[in-house]
Protein backbone atom coordinates (compact mmCIF):
# COMPACT_ATOMS: atom_id res chain seq x y z
CA UNK A 1 0.00 0.00 0.00
CA UNK A 2 1.16 3.40 -1.13
CA UNK A 3 0.87 6.17 1.52
CA UNK A 4 0.49 10.15 1.61
CA UNK A 5 2.85 12.04 4.33
CA UNK A 6 0.76 14.92 5.30
CA UNK A 7 2.49 17.61 7.08
CA UNK A 8 -0.82 19.80 7.23
CA UNK A 9 -2.06 22.17 9.92
CA UNK A 10 -5.26 22.08 9.42
CA UNK A 11 -7.45 21.29 5.71
CA UNK A 12 -10.82 19.71 5.80
CA UNK A 13 -10.46 16.38 4.83
CA UNK A 14 -13.08 16.44 2.02
CA UNK A 15 -10.42 19.40 0.88
CA UNK A 16 -7.17 17.89 1.70
CA UNK A 17 -8.54 14.63 -0.37
CA UNK A 18 -9.12 16.48 -3.52
CA UNK A 19 -5.53 18.82 -3.31
CA UNK A 20 -3.88 14.83 -2.95
CA UNK A 21 -5.94 13.53 -5.96
CA UNK A 22 -5.00 16.67 -7.83
CA UNK A 23 -1.31 16.82 -6.75
CA UNK A 24 -0.74 13.09 -7.82
CA UNK A 25 -2.82 13.63 -11.30
CA UNK A 26 -0.23 16.77 -11.87
CA UNK A 27 2.95 15.73 -10.46
CA UNK A 28 2.20 11.85 -11.74
CA UNK A 29 3.11 10.59 -8.20
CA UNK A 30 1.96 8.77 -5.59
CA UNK A 31 3.81 9.24 -2.47
CA UNK A 32 4.86 13.23 -1.58
CA UNK A 33 5.80 15.49 1.16
CA UNK A 34 3.19 18.37 2.03
CA UNK A 35 5.01 20.72 4.04
CA UNK A 36 3.57 24.19 5.17
CA UNK A 37 5.08 27.67 3.65
CA UNK A 38 4.81 30.11 6.56
CA UNK A 39 4.68 33.33 5.32
CA UNK A 40 5.55 35.60 8.40
CA UNK A 41 2.37 38.10 9.02
CA UNK A 42 5.19 41.05 8.00
CA UNK A 43 5.28 39.92 4.77
CA UNK A 44 2.12 38.42 4.22
CA UNK A 45 0.10 41.73 5.44
CA UNK A 46 1.45 43.15 2.12
CA UNK A 47 0.71 40.02 -0.19
CA UNK A 48 -2.42 40.65 -2.35
CA UNK A 49 -3.66 37.11 -1.70
CA UNK A 50 -4.23 35.85 1.68
CA UNK A 51 -1.12 33.53 2.97
CA UNK A 52 -2.31 32.04 6.31
CA UNK A 53 -0.85 28.90 8.29
CA UNK A 54 -2.74 26.26 6.20
CA UNK A 55 -3.01 27.41 2.61
CA UNK A 56 0.98 27.32 1.31
CA UNK A 57 2.45 24.29 0.48
CA UNK A 58 5.91 23.32 -0.83
CA UNK A 59 5.53 19.49 -2.88
CA UNK A 60 7.93 17.36 -2.54
CA UNK A 61 9.39 13.63 -2.65
CA UNK A 62 12.68 12.63 -0.82
CA UNK A 63 13.23 16.41 0.30
CA UNK A 64 13.33 16.69 -3.73
CA UNK A 65 11.18 20.32 -4.45
CA UNK A 66 8.25 19.19 -7.57
CA UNK A 67 6.70 22.48 -6.43
CA UNK A 68 4.09 24.83 -4.56
CA UNK A 69 -0.21 24.31 -4.29
CA UNK A 70 -1.45 27.27 -2.85
CA UNK A 71 -5.77 26.98 -1.65
CA UNK A 72 -7.59 29.85 -1.87
CA UNK A 73 -11.28 31.26 -1.11
CA UNK A 74 -12.88 33.49 -3.85
CA UNK A 75 -16.39 35.25 -3.78
CA UNK A 76 -19.27 34.30 -5.89
CA UNK A 77 -22.39 36.56 -5.96
CA UNK A 78 -23.69 35.48 -2.53
CA UNK A 79 -21.27 32.95 -1.54
CA UNK A 80 -17.49 31.89 -2.08
CA UNK A 81 -15.96 28.88 -3.74
CA UNK A 82 -12.20 27.16 -2.90
CA UNK A 83 -9.56 26.89 -5.26
CA UNK A 84 -6.16 25.18 -5.91
CA UNK A 85 -3.45 26.41 -7.93
CA UNK A 86 -0.53 24.24 -8.51
CA UNK A 87 3.01 25.27 -9.46
CA UNK A 88 5.93 23.96 -10.83
CA UNK A 89 9.40 24.75 -9.15
CA UNK A 90 10.02 27.49 -11.70
CA UNK A 91 6.76 28.91 -10.57
CA UNK A 92 4.60 28.26 -13.94
CA UNK A 93 1.22 27.31 -13.16
CA UNK A 94 0.48 23.84 -13.84
CA UNK A 95 -3.07 22.93 -12.70
CA UNK A 96 -5.47 25.44 -11.52
CA UNK A 97 -8.47 23.76 -10.20
CA UNK A 98 -11.95 24.89 -8.19
CA UNK A 99 -12.11 22.39 -5.27
CA UNK A 100 -16.42 23.67 -4.11
CA UNK A 101 -18.66 25.85 -5.76
CA UNK A 102 -21.14 26.86 -2.74
CA UNK A 103 -23.61 28.67 -5.66
CA UNK A 104 -26.57 27.28 -8.25
CA UNK A 105 -24.97 29.74 -10.40
CA UNK A 106 -21.42 30.10 -12.06
CA UNK A 107 -20.43 26.82 -11.46
CA UNK A 108 -19.00 26.46 -15.19
CA UNK A 109 -15.81 27.89 -13.93
CA UNK A 110 -14.64 24.47 -12.39
CA UNK A 111 -14.87 23.05 -16.28
CA UNK A 112 -11.41 21.71 -16.88
CA UNK A 113 -11.51 23.65 -20.59
CA UNK A 114 -12.04 26.70 -18.98
CA UNK A 115 -9.32 26.47 -16.07
CA UNK A 116 -7.20 25.24 -18.81
CA UNK A 117 -6.13 29.50 -20.05
CA UNK A 118 -3.87 28.93 -16.31
CA UNK A 119 -1.98 26.85 -17.18
CA UNK A 120 1.85 28.21 -18.40
CA UNK A 121 1.69 31.56 -16.53
CA UNK A 122 3.69 32.84 -14.55
CA UNK A 123 4.01 35.46 -11.84
CA UNK A 124 5.44 38.17 -15.06
CA UNK A 125 1.71 37.47 -16.49
CA UNK A 126 -1.32 40.01 -15.73
CA UNK A 127 -4.87 38.42 -16.59
CA UNK A 128 -7.09 40.50 -18.07
CA UNK A 129 -10.54 38.99 -18.25
CA UNK A 130 -12.26 38.92 -21.73
CA UNK A 131 -8.71 39.90 -23.12
CA UNK A 132 -6.50 36.85 -22.16
CA UNK A 133 -9.12 35.07 -19.62
CA UNK A 134 -12.10 34.06 -21.72
CA UNK A 135 -15.87 35.23 -21.06
CA UNK A 136 -18.69 32.50 -19.20
CA UNK A 137 -22.15 33.76 -20.13
CA UNK A 138 -23.91 33.20 -17.17
CA UNK A 139 -20.90 33.03 -14.88
CA UNK A 140 -19.70 36.81 -15.05
CA UNK A 141 -19.07 37.24 -11.65
CA UNK A 142 -17.58 34.14 -11.02
CA UNK A 143 -15.29 34.29 -13.97
CA UNK A 144 -13.83 37.98 -12.51
CA UNK A 145 -13.75 36.57 -9.00
CA UNK A 146 -11.67 33.57 -10.04
CA UNK A 147 -9.17 36.11 -12.38
CA UNK A 148 -8.72 38.43 -10.01
CA UNK A 149 -7.63 35.87 -7.80
CA UNK A 150 -5.46 34.06 -9.74
CA UNK A 151 -3.86 37.35 -10.82
CA UNK A 152 -3.22 38.37 -6.81
CA UNK A 153 -1.91 34.90 -6.30
CA UNK A 154 0.97 35.78 -9.42
CA UNK A 155 1.69 38.85 -8.07
CA UNK A 156 1.69 37.40 -4.65
CA UNK A 157 3.99 34.49 -5.47
CA UNK A 158 6.52 36.99 -7.67
CA UNK A 159 7.36 38.72 -4.05
CA UNK A 160 7.73 36.07 -1.80
CA UNK A 161 10.39 35.12 -4.62
CA UNK A 162 11.96 38.53 -4.74
CA UNK A 163 12.01 38.31 -1.20
CA UNK A 164 13.90 34.49 -1.01
CA UNK A 165 10.54 32.87 0.68
CA UNK A 166 10.35 30.02 -2.49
Amino acid sequence: CISIILMSFALAENIQQKVDKEIKAAYNIEEFEFDAILVSSEIAKDLPSIFGRDNFYAIKIDSTLLGYAYIGNGPTKTDTFDYLVLFDNDLIVKKAKVLVYREDYGGEIGSKRWLKQFIGKSPNDELKYGDNIAAISGATISVKSMTLAINKLLQSIKILHEKNII
